[in-house]
C-alpha cells in the first residue's frame, strides 16, 4: 500500500507528483530543490546554500515519514555544474557522516528554476 508524504517544513509539489511516496518499507523522496520553504526563495549563497537547504528539505519530508537521514540507502545528486562537485561533497558530507548511502552525481544542462543542485533520495524506513 503507497502513502503520499507531505510537509509544510519543505516546498510543496508544484506538479502532478508528491514530496515523497512511502511503501513497502520504502519512502521514495522526489527530487528537492534549494527553496526555502518559509520564504518560497532558493538559499542564497551559491551551491555550499542550495545543497544545504536541499537537504534540510529532504530531511523534513523524511521526518514526515518517520525516517531519519540515516535511514537513506541511495541519493542521487543532479548538479549543474560538475566544477561544483567539491564543494557540493562538503556539504553533503556534513550530512551523511558513517555508512553513507550509494550515490550518483550526474551533471546536467538545466535544472527547474535554473537551480545549481536537486538532490532525491530512497530510503527503508518502517
Amino acid at each position: 500500500m503507497k502513502q503520499v508524504i507531505s510537509t509544510h517544513k519543505a516546498p510543496g509539489a508544484i506538479g502532478p507528483y508528491s514530496q515523497a511516496i512511502k511503501g513497502n518499507g520504502f519512502v521514495f523522496v522526489s527530487g528537492q530543490l534549494p527553496v526555502d520553504p518559509v520564504s518560497g526563495q532558493f538559499a542564497e549563497g551559491g551551491i555550499v546554500a542550495q545543497t544545504k537547504q536541499s537537504l534540510e528539505n529532504v530531511r523534513a519530508i523524511l521526518a514526515e515519514a518517520g525516517c531519519t537521514l540515516e535511514d537513506v540507502v541511495k541519493t542521487t545528486v543532479f548538479i549543474q555544474d560538475m566544477n561544483d562537485f567539491a564543494v557540493m561533497n562538503k556539504m553533503y558530507a556534513e550530512y551523511f557522516t558513517r555508512d553513507c548511502p550509494a550515490r550518483a552525481c550526474i551533471e546536467v544542462a538545466r535544472l527547474p528554476k535554473d537551480a545549481l543542485v536537486e538532490i532525491e533520495v530512497i530510503a527503508i524506513c518502517r
